[in-house]
């Protein structure tokens, strides 16, 4: 690279820096739920790449936590162990076996292998489940479905507790219930829904697999009101696996967090280009 080119980039990263300082600003002590998930889970330099960005926003005065999913880790491990899988209305069945299933890998296996990517780059974290201290308790969401909970009452103050520490979170989608030793799987943007409205968070990320919200025409709209989202979900413009998003996004709205952004976890730096430039990187969700 020419030195004037090098200058040039150099020039180009400090003013990058010197725009995102009225953002920083705006988010200094803010609470943000991320949920993550997906394949960059399995991709050794993408965990390393959103973990960096979970320290830097725990470094510039963000209190981020973290709420992961784990679908693909869950399916290997229950075909390695030769557990079979019943479905009902295309949903798969929580038994017994497939929940002990469900809290080893997500627990153990994917929640360590985020607190370490945090560790490694850098920052403080802590693994838990919503079944420490109580954070999430959840009922049975369909009781055709078994051990499949949605969350009934939340304890957050071990999150509080963490954040003034100056530990960064990390929460794996498991909760008790209200029975003696259950165990409910909680699906992950469920969970992070619940944790952000328990929070009061001023932001929640739902990372996924498309850039966001689009229109009837494909078009990916960067702001929508609670409104328009309920009338796209009656339309049917929004269809398939974006209705569970945009309705946990609606819900977490009506119990107090601030907006909620649909965003393309894949996009480098995602999270930092939504939370600290003006371009933002997906579709942010307002109450009207």
């Amino acid at each position: 690279m020419k030195a004037q080119d090098m200058t040039r980039d150099w020039i180009g990263t400090a003013q990058t820096l010197s725009q995102a300082l009225p953002y920083l600003q705006r988010y200094a002590g803010a609470i943000v739920v991320v949920k993550f998930g997906g394949n960059a889970m399995g991709d050794q330099d993408a965990m390393a790449e959103f973990a960096r960005d979970i320290v830097l926003m725990k470094q510039v005065g963000l209190n981020p936590v973290v709420v992961h999913g784990g679908g693909p880790m869950i399916n290997d491990m229950l075909d390695k162990l030769g557990i079979e899988s019943s479905f009902v209305r295309g949903k798969r069945v929580t038994d017994q076996k497939t929940v002990e299933v469900v809290e080893m890998v997500l627990t153990g296996l994917v929640n360590k292998r985020i607190v370490q990517a945090i560790m490694d780059e850098g920052g403080r974290a802590v693994g838990l489940s919503g079944k420490d201290d109580d954070l999430m308790v959840a009922e049975a969401d369909d009781p055709e479905l078994g051990f499949v909970g949605k969350p009934s009452k939340m304890n957050v103050q071990v999150l509080h507790d963490l954040n003034a520490a100056g530990i960064i979170p990390v929460v794996a989608p498991v909760a008790s219930g209200t029975g003696r030793a259950e165990t409910f799987n909680v699906n992950g943007d469920t969970a992070a829904g619940a944790i952000a409205a328990a929070l009061k968070a001023d932001r929640l990320l739902l990372l996924t697999n498309v850039p966001g919200v689009k229109d009837e025409n494909g078009q990916v709209m960067t702001q929508l009101s609670a409104i328009q989202v309920r009338d796209m979900i009656k339309s049917g413009a929004i269809a398939g696996g974006m209705i569970p998003k945009t309705e946990t996004a609606l819900k977490a709205l009506d119990e107090g967090v601030r907006a909620v952004v649909i965003l393309d976890g894949t996009l480098p730096n995602a999270s930092l280009l939504e939370l600290f430039t003006e371009h933002g990187a997906g579709s942010i969700i307002r109450n009207d």
